[in-house]
């Protein structure tokens, strides 16, 4: 490898990574949050446009997460490389790329590919600029074999002349989230024409009833993994960040409430209508999976009727938060499955700490608000308190002026879980960040956090670490 002009000095996992992925046509960087997987990428590309491999970058990611390559790209990519970005934006048809030396970049979000002017505006740049790398942000995005905007991905392939993943999770669910993924990388790189060999080698299924007489096959167990994590090492980096970064190990407390009263009435109604519809072979999954989801809601102060009208209860989980609030000074992130308990926090924080005390990102909040929010969280001293749902802040955000994380609830994903946690902790945080839980006891609470460590004990299996993350334990 030619003496590469890095503009901001890589740590030596960077560094050895870059070497590693530099000259390869297709690779995974399966690199834990906070760990550099953006910069190693950037100085990727910039590497083979200065070799004069490539004259284009593809960059597709989940969009809270694609308009943040800009800065990125800002930041890392030498001087030396001249180039102009292209930005997602369903009002322009892309009809034509401008023809020049520069090094073009064309900045996706996933959920575009979904749409037919998305696919479009991605093939009609590819076929433009032939030696290309088509870069696929958050990999686990296409683990859904069937959903539209992976097929639509995949399609992708042929026109890409080189490729990269990057996920520093590249396991959610099962060991068999792989497959796609590396499928978009290369279709025999894992050594199977299909899906379905693919899963019989690594999976024991069985069949299981989810109503109206219908059966699904789902994993019974999972074999083989040490092979499979042979076959993985082959074409991927996986970096931790206790491998290479000096962070203090993660602090975890739990807190429990109990349910009483009105709450713990209606709650176990529902615990035994839900049992009801579970065993119910005609019902459909979503109607089961509805069931569990109103428990879920009972644990954290409210219910919704027959009508969808909210019913309250007097959360214990709110007088918790503040218990945790008044034993710090520091800066807090708290993070809600539900935009209720989202809003019903940030009404709590505002009146008790002040209008101007918490910033907040949600699903109702647009990307130019996001971005204030997480630059007044992290440079004014006045905001103390970040407020979001895991599943629209969780990924690609720096909030690292934070070192006590809430979590007010869970839900099943361990990526979502993962990645919100690791928005403190990564490079820039000086101090040991102390995640805690709040769960109702003996309750769907707790189902959900053994569900995450279950998963987090396949997943480590899986990628070649006998330990288990720390937060699963």
């Amino acid at each position: 490898m030619w003496k590469y002009p890095y503009k901001t000095n890589p740590y030596e996992h960077q560094r050895k990574a870059l070497q590693q992925s530099a000259e390869k046509m297709h690779w995974a960087y399966f690199m834990e949050m906070g760990t550099g997987k953006t910069k190693v990428t950037i100085d990727n590309i910039s590497y083979l446009y200065l070799k004069q491999d490539i004259v284009a970058a593809l960059i597709i990611a989940p969009k809270s997460v694609y308009t943040i390559w800009e800065n990125e790209i800002k930041t890392h990519m030498p001087d030396e490389v001249e180039r102009e970005i292209f930005k997602w934006n369903i009002d322009k048809k892309y009809e034509k790329f401008e023809k020049s030396k520069k090094l073009k970049i064309f900045c996706v979000n996933v959920e575009a590919l979904s749409t037919k002017r998305g696919y479009e505006g991605c093939v009609k740049f590819l076929q433009a600029n032939k030696k290309n790398m088509v870069v696929l942000d958050e990999s686990t995005t296409i683990k859904n074999k069937g959903a539209k905007r992976t097929r639509q991905i995949l399609k992708l392939r042929p026109l890409a002349y080189k490729r990269r993943i990057l996920t520093g999770s590249p396991i959610t669910k099962s060991p068999l989230d792989l497959y796609t993924q590396c499928e978009f990388l290369d279709q025999e790189l894992l050594g199977f024409s299909s899906f379905i060999a693919f899963r019989n080698r690594y999976a024991e299924m069985m069949d299981i009833q989810v109503g109206n007489g219908r059966f699904i096959s789902v994993p019974k167990y999972y074999k083989r993994l040490e092979e499979l994590e042979v076959r993985m090492r082959q074409f991927s980096t996986r970096i931790r960040k206790d491998q290479c970064l000096d962070l203090k190990p993660k602090i975890r407390q739990k807190r429990y409430i109990i349910l009483e009263g009105e709450q713990k009435k209606i709650y176990d109604q529902l615990r035994h209508r839900a049992l009801a519809i579970i065993e119910d072979t005609t019902i459909s999954f979503s109607n089961k999976l509805s069931e569990i989801i109103k428990l879920h809601q009972v644990c954290n102060g409210y219910a919704k009727n027959d009508e969808g009208e909210i019913i309250k209860f007097k959360n214990q989980k709110i007088n918790v938060l503040r218990d945790i609030i008044e034993e710090t000074d520091n800066k807090i992130i708290i993070w809600a499955n539900y935009i209720y308990n989202i809003k019903e926090i940030i009404n709590f924080l505002k009146i008790t700490y002040g209008e101007h005390s918490v910033v907040s990102i949600y699903g109702e909040v647009n990307v130019e608000e996001r971005r204030k929010a997480i630059d007044l969280f992290q440079n004014d001293s006045k905001v103390r308190f970040f407020v979001g749902n895991p599943s629209t802040g969780g990924f690609g955000l720096t909030l690292t002026s934070a070192n006590t994380v809430v979590y007010y609830s869970n839900n099943y994903n361990l990526e979502i879980r993962m990645q919100s946690e690791d928005r403190a902790h990564r490079m820039g945080q000086k101090g040991s960040v102390v995640y805690i839980d709040i769960m109702a006891k003996d309750t769907i609470d707790e189902r959900i956090m053994k569900s995450l460590v279950n998963k987090g004990e396949v997943a480590a299996k899986t990628l070649g670490e006998d330990d288990l993350k720390s937060w699963v334990l």
